[in-house]
Formats: structure tokens, sequence, C-alpha cells
């Protein structure tokens, strides 16, 4: 069955910075403003690969541990993706553009910028009261 509808684990943060803005980034491969994350490598707990994407994707030099927020599952073709979703306060990054990712910004959850995702939308709504949380991405 496994091999008819393969699973992929990831794990994605919502980063707050110490003013309750919150990190977007803009990949190389893939449009719109959109929460950082990724997948996890062997013998690596979700709340690690959070932490680990983020010293690789923006530079994160400190915030609080990963708080869990929950589990969603999204279907991309014939691949289910379960993704953990957490949540890191008082984010200090030292952002530098690289391969994967061009840009990233501290943001107003209440005013995204133009072009930010569906997806990203729904869970800052989720995260701030302003919809009730599903558990599809």
């Amino acid at each position: 069955k496994a091999l008819l509808n393969p699973c992929v684990f990831g794990a994605t943060p919502i980063v707050e910075d110490g003013q309750g803005r919150i990190l977007l980034i803009r990949h190389s491969y893939v449009g719109g403003w959109q929460l950082p994350g990724g997948g996890m490598s062997a013998n690596e707990t979700p709340d690690e690969a959070v932490v680990r994407e983020l010293e690789e994707e923006v530079g994160l030099s400190e915030s609080t541990p990963p708080e869990f927020i929950g589990l969603y599952t999204r279907r991309i073709l014939w691949v289910s993706n379960v993704i953990a979703l957490y949540r890191l306060r008082n984010a200090r990054i030292q952002f530098k553009p690289n391969f994967e990712v061009r840009e990233a910004i501290f943001c107003d959850p209440a005013a995204l910028p133009e072009g930010t995702t569906g997806a990203t939308r729904r869970r800052i709504a989720e995260l701030t009261g302003k919809m009730p949380r599903t558990s599809r991405w």
C-alpha cells in the first residue's frame, strides 16, 4: 500500500519576532510568500527539523523553543504530505539570500503582503483566531 500511496513528513514553523510580526519567505523554485519549513532528515524529530530548516534557510540565531500547534495533511499528485506545524517566538534571523530562499521578511499578520499563498493565509488566520483550525493544509 505504501508504494501506491507514499507519504512524506515535513515540518513548518510560524516564526514571530519580538513585535508579533510573522516571518514569510519567497523560494527560488515556487511563487508566493509562504512560511518556511521543509522535510525531515533521517533520525530527526519534527521540532529539530524546524530549527535546522530555519538555520539553513534564513539564518535563525535565536528564538523560543518550538511549540507544537498541530498536524495537517496535503496531497500533491499521488503523494500525501503530513506537516507538523510549530510556533517559535522572539526570533532573530541573519538572513542572506541563498539558492533556496530569495527573500525573507517579518510582516504584520493583519497586513500580509500581496502574493501570500492561500495556505499561509489560512495558517495565520487560524493562529490569530480569525478562522477555525482545519486539518487540511
